[in-house]
């Protein structure tokens, strides 16, 4: 149903009822003042013919029939438009308008009363007569003009207004609803012929006065640009799924292949001496590992193309780096590395990423940050400027040449001699973009060894718009290089 014909049905079903509920108010009052109105002249003619009761019933009491008639003319002729009644221990008197005779009167009334004498109402007054040897009722009558038939008439038409009133009231109420309903109807054609699946287009809405309908249009453009994000997300996630999965085919057919040749050697020779066998397990055991590590790195990175805004949160970064040099420190108890760390720096960021830039950072300094004699010193840097926190990670060993430093982040760049997958220094320079920061590499203190250095900003901001560091390569712009990964 029509929002115009259910406004019209509601206004047809409540304006007779409102004329209705007028009506029988409007006719109580007018009732209540005629009603009050012939009270009160009641009590003034009561007033008026109380001496003249008072004297027939005196006169009736002494036994002279002739002064009794006198008293009675004048208390008729004082009486004008009223009836009156007169009732005493032995005798009563009647005159004017009045109940009948056989109409029961109230033993006691404090003030006037209705009785009723074959479908008449009349409004009955009684003032007890008291005196020197004289005792009575005077009562005083007039007919009920709240039930005049001038308000039996007006009842009739106020039911008669409220008849009319539904069909007319209910007729301009959908006409005026059609009318201010317009706006809203045409909003609804021009989102009715939008189809996200199928069309870019949408809705252009310009402001029509009518808050509701404005109000409707933002909602509506708001949830279309929430559908276009969420399917960019949707093409997004699936472009990763499959770069995911083309990425870890072609990365892991080497050591696939290799580990299927070394297990290929065992079983064709059972026999193969010791140090040959030692040597082809321990190649098993490269190759395993090698997996394991592309696998889990390949698993992050297409987290950090996935993360939402939502996961963000207030960070302390100097207790992140403590957590992630406790950790490397454990596994690697012979390697001095250090932490100098401001308490207290905080920026807005995901905890899990933040994690992996300091775990990478560490595990690649670790593995070619080495001295000539194969130690490793690593000195970790938490500090804070005005609007960012800078993270440094500098080492000992020999450096990243300055041609090796603008390719070092992309994806599975590795050295000849590496064992990593080739993608731990991808996965710093992503969550260096995703938390609108940089990363670079330069050399370490002094000339000796690599520095490198991560700048993120303390607010944050709104996640980058592309996001496709599993689809793509690392681009130019996503900071310089370092060492050979071996993470």
């Amino acid at each position: 149903m029509r929002l115009s014909t259910r406004i019209g049905l509601a206004v047809g079903l409540t304006v007779p009822l409102l004329v209705l509920a007028s009506g029988w108010l409007l006719l109580r009052l007018v009732a209540q003042d005629l009603r009050h109105e012939e009270d009160g002249h009641l009590r003034e003619r009561a007033t008026a013919v109380a001496p003249d009761a008072r004297a027939l019933l005196r006169a009736a009491a002494a036994g002279r029939p002739r002064a009794a008639d006198t008293r009675e003319r004048q208390l008729y002729s004082a009486a004008l438009d009223v009836g009156v009644r007169v009732v005493g221990p032995t005798t009563a008197f009647s005159g004017g308008p009045q109940p009948g005779a056989s109409v029961a009167l109230p033993a006691r009334a404090a003030g006037p009363v209705t009785v009723r004498d074959a479908g008449r109402g009349w409004r009955a007054l009684a003032v007890p007569i008291e005196g020197a040897h004289v005792r009575g009722t005077l009562w005083v009558f007039r007919p009920d003009t709240a039930d005049r038939t001038q308000l039996r008439l007006v009842r009739r038409r106020v039911v008669l207004t409220a008849l009319l009133a539904a069909p007319l009231s209910g007729l301009l109420a959908w006409g005026v609803a059609t009318g201010a309903t317009g706006p809203l109807r045409r909003l609804g054609r021009r989102a009715a012929g939008l189809d996200p699946r199928t069309s870019a287009a949408r809705l252009d809405h310009e402001p029509t006065g009518v808050r509701e309908v404005d109000d409707l249009a933002a909602a509506l453009r708001t949830v279309l640009a929430r559908y276009d994000e969420q399917a960019a997300r949707t093409a997004e996630a699936l472009q990763t799924a499959r770069s995911f999965s083309a990425a870890a085919s072609h990365e892991l057919r080497t050591p696939l292949m290799s580990m299927g040749t070394n297990l290929d050697i065992l079983m064709d020779h059972p026999a193969l001496p010791e140090p040959d066998r030692t040597e082809v397990l321990a190649d098993l055991r490269r190759e395993h590992a090698r997996l394991l590590g592309l696998l889990v790195m390949l698993r992050e990175l297409g987290r950090g193309d996935l993360v939402e805004a939502e996961a963000f949160r207030t960070v302390d970064v100097a207790e992140a780096a403590d957590a992630a040099v406790a950790e490397v420190r454990r596994r690697d108890p012979d390697a001095r590395i250090t932490l100098r760390a401001e308490p207290g720096l905080t920026v807005h960021g995901w905890e899990p990423g933040l994690r992996l830039v300091l775990d990478n950072l560490l595990v690649n300094a670790l593995a070619h940050g080495r001295d000539p004699q194969g130690r490793a010193t690593v000195a970790v840097t938490v500090a804070g400027t005005g609007t960012e926190v800078v993270i440094t990670v500098d080492d000992r060993g020999p450096g990243v040449p300055p041609r090796a430093r603008g390719r070092i982040f992309e994806r599975f760049r590795r050295g000849p001699d590496s064992t990593g997958s080739g993608l731990g220094l991808t996965l710093v320079a992503q969550q260096a973009a995703l938390h609108r920061g940089s990363v670079t590499v330069t050399d370490g203190p002094d000339g000796v060894g690599a520095r490198f250095e991560v700048r993120l900003p303390r607010a944050g901001g709104a996640l980058p718009e592309r996001r496709n560091w599993l689809i793509a390569a690392a681009g130019a712009n996503r900071s310089q290089s370092s060492h050979k990964d071996g993470s």
